[in-house]
């Protein structure tokens, strides 16, 4: 090295903005500003696109507590039973029209967003429980909410994610609590069910710390819905995703996608009953499904694929490092990843289940993250473009926005790639898992 060579140049605005960083205040402050602004976008700017479904769910609570005709009760839901629960909540703001039905949501979004920060903020390493704890998973949980913009509020997932994002931080060191939330959240949307296949797999006892919480959790809403008379209608949000076809948004779909900017055979397709745009066209219905098929298949690959994931790590895996809890994370990542990839649905809000898994590993500083971060994020600043933004240019086939969803997709697919090659190569005892975990700012 020559002599003239010394430590890195430090610029002027570099050590305050790293000051700001490293803040919890300044968190707290962002998080204030970012969560005003998602429920500005959806509460004055354009309710009508943002806020929809909660128009729907403010009417069935009404149905609910004026006419006696609640979901899953006295007929087929399109939704877990447990998902009654956040949206009564939000009935003391009113249920009848022009009510605060949408602005009691949005506070309880806010305060369960809240406690998902408080947790990614007092996360110490898995491998130094006394070490502090970090802020890069608090911001970069912001700035993907910031990205993805008011779905991320409006939607039932804006409600689970931050569950999700507690029961993952904690699920190593209080399993039974873990798998209950996790329970608890697929009971409003199933996704966050799944994410107790990588639990099974990082836990040393999975039958007693992981099935029998989630089973208990299930038979007390199981037994409140058959008290209630609709233990006839308690799996219909099973049955119900049958009745659809492709997504316009879904990976499935963007072969057909790009083909409708230069045919007219391929061409989007309003399936009213349930308020979804759908593309229709050659091969459309059997793409549909073959995706019913594929997604149980696939998922039942990444179980096996975590499977011989544990068992190539073998007994290295209860020494204390991070190699447990790096395939608790990466495995939830591939779980759900699956989940999006092979779903003939793809609806936006469905990109939050992405974010409990990265803003988790980069609290908890596991390293190689990096590149799944910055991507996740990028998949998330191109779904708010198209939805609630663009989404008329969709249906309308406009080429610019086709194009950004087309590459969103493609992402999505990378995304899954990149988490089986870094699950499949990753050493048999995980020496690498030892160093220490770089943060996304300072990638």
């Amino acid at each position: 090295m020559a002599a003239s060579d010394g430590p890195a140049r430090v610029t002027s605005w570099e050590v305050p903005l790293r000051s700001v960083m490293q803040s919890k205040p300044a968190v707290w402050v962002a998080f204030g500003l970012v969560h005003g602004w998602l429920a500005f976008v959806g509460l004055v700017m354009i309710p009508a696109r943002a806020f929809w479904d909660l128009e729907l769910y403010r009417y069935w609570m009404w149905l609910g507590l004026h006419e006696g005709q609640w979901p899953v009760l006295t007929g087929d839901w399109v939704y877990p039973a447990g998902a009654i629960v956040p949206m009564l909540a939000a009935a003391p703001g009113g249920t009848g029209g022009g009510s605060q039905y949408a602005t009691v949501w949005a506070l309880m979004v806010t305060v369960l967003d809240a406690v998902a920060i408080a947790f990614l903020l007092r996360a110490p390493r898995p491998d130094r429980p006394r070490s502090g704890g970090t802020t890069t998973g608090a911001w970069w949980w912001l700035a993907f909410l910031l990205l993805l913009g008011p779905i991320a509020m409006g939607r039932l997932d804006g409600v689970v994610a931050p569950v999700v994002v507690v029961a993952l931080a904690i699920a190593l060191d209080h399993p039974r609590i873990a798998s209950s939330l996790l329970t608890a959240a697929a009971w409003v949307k199933v996704a966050p069910g799944t994410l107790l296949l990588s639990m099974f797999f990082a836990v040393r006892r999975p039958w007693r710390s992981v099935v029998v919480p989630g089973a208990l959790v299930s038979a007390v809403i199981i037994g409140a819905v058959a008290l209630g008379g609709g233990l006839s209608h308690v799996a219909s949000f099973l049955t119900e995703q049958d009745k659809r076809g492709v997504q316009i948004e879904s990976p499935g779909a963007t072969p057909w996608i790009i083909a409708g900017l230069f045919t007219s055979s391929v061409r989007p397709f309003l399936n009213e009953p349930i308020v979804t745009w759908e593309i229709v066209g050659p091969g459309t219905q059997a793409a549909a499904d073959v995706l019913g098929i594929l997604q149980p298949v696939t998922l039942g690959l990444a179980v096996l694929l975590l499977w011989w994931r544990r068992e190539r790590i073998g007994a290295a895996l209860w020494s204390g490092g991070l190699a447990r809890t790096e395939l608790l994370i990466r495995g939830a990542m591939l779980i759900t990843l699956v989940l999006l990839v092979f779903n003939k649905v793809g609806s936006p809000q469905y990109m939050t289940w992405l974010a409990p898994p990265v803003a988790v590993a980069l609290a908890l500083r596991l390293p190689g993250w990096k590149a799944t971060a910055w991507i996740t994020l990028g998949v998330a600043g191109a779904t708010q473009l198209v939805f609630p933004w663009q989404y008329n240019e969709v249906i309308q086939q406009g080429p610019g926005i086709t194009l950004v969803l087309a590459a969103r997709n493609v992402a999505l697919v990378a995304l899954l790639v990149h988490t089986v090659v870094v699950l499949v190569r990753a050493p048999r005892e995980d020496p690498s898992l030892e160093a220490p975990a770089r943060s996304l700012a300072a990638a």
